[in-house]
């Protein structure tokens, strides 16, 4: 079976060759190649396609529990493996905090004890893996807008940069991030429970972003940081990711 990703990036092909065409001589912008750039890049058609055709709300398709996968294997990182970590895993995570910060009026520093108390959504969905595997899991955690209104998101933030635990090398952590259509969605939680257990180290304990309508790279596990920013360009390698930054990953990966 075709890859989400291959299947995607065929359908933007074809489109963007037909839209080249109707704009061609229409008018001056079709003439202006940094027009023409933004406009015809298939991670832009891509994320005007799924924002224009559907509704900003909607949601992904939840399934029941009985149709779960047997196992949900790890994606990227399975265990981050530093000293940091380890302690932090020996403690049950007592110790953990998430920070939030960034353009937020109440910086926040959460435990996880204080994200079990706080009021939960579960959803039964499935994780789309860019290497061309899924699997349907039960999460179970906090919606990301609670946390940001407890935070007073500032209305000039644009993103949400997510700063994890996972070493890839060299001194650099993962990172992710998405915008505020995303980060507001119902169904973007930060999930700290899989199949009505504790996270396993593999699937990115203590804590993991679930953004259901996007493949698996931009569910940041081992989360130790939420900054609210108005421009990806001045963060890391200035793509909005790790894989985007070192491998060329699009940005928005919506399916």
């Amino acid at each position: 079976m075709n890859s989400p990703i291959v299947s995607r990036r065929s359908l933007i092909t074809g489109l963007t060759a037909s839209a080249a065409g109707l704009l061609s001589g229409c008018d001056s912008l079709a003439r202006d190649e940094r027009f023409r750039k933004v406009l015809f890049s298939a991670e832009n058609m891509h994320k005007w396609l799924q924002r224009s055709l559907q509704d900003r709300q909607a949601l992904a398709r939840e399934f029941r529990p009985d149709q779960r996968s047997r196992f949900f294997r790890g994606n990227g990182t399975l265990n981050p493996n530093t000293e940091a970590y380890k302690a932090l895993w020996r403690s049950d995570f007592l110790d953990w905090r998430l920070r939030v910060g960034g353009m937020v009026a109440r910086p926040l520093s959460i435990s996880l004890a204080q994200l079990h108390a706080m009021p939960h959504r579960v959803q039964t969905t499935r994780h789309d893996c860019v290497e061309g595997w899924s699997a349907i899991g039960t999460w179970r955690g906090v919606p990301l807008k609670a946390v940001l209104d407890a935070a007073q998101l500032s209305t000039r933030a644009k993103y949400l940069v997510f700063h994890c635990m996972d070493d890839m090398g060299g001194g650099a952590t993962y990172y992710e991030s998405i915008d505020m259509v995303d980060a507001l969605h119902p169904q973007t939680i930060l999930a700290f429970a899989l199949n009505e257990k504790p996270l396993h180290v593999r699937n990115g304990a203590p804590l993991r972003l679930r953004v259901e309508r996007h493949l698996g790279y931009k569910h940041a596990k081992y989360l130790s940081g939420i900054e609210a920013v108005a421009d990806l360009s001045t963060i890391r390698g200035g793509k909005g990711g790790f894989w985007e930054d070192v491998a060329g990953y699009e940005w928005y990966a919506g399916i």
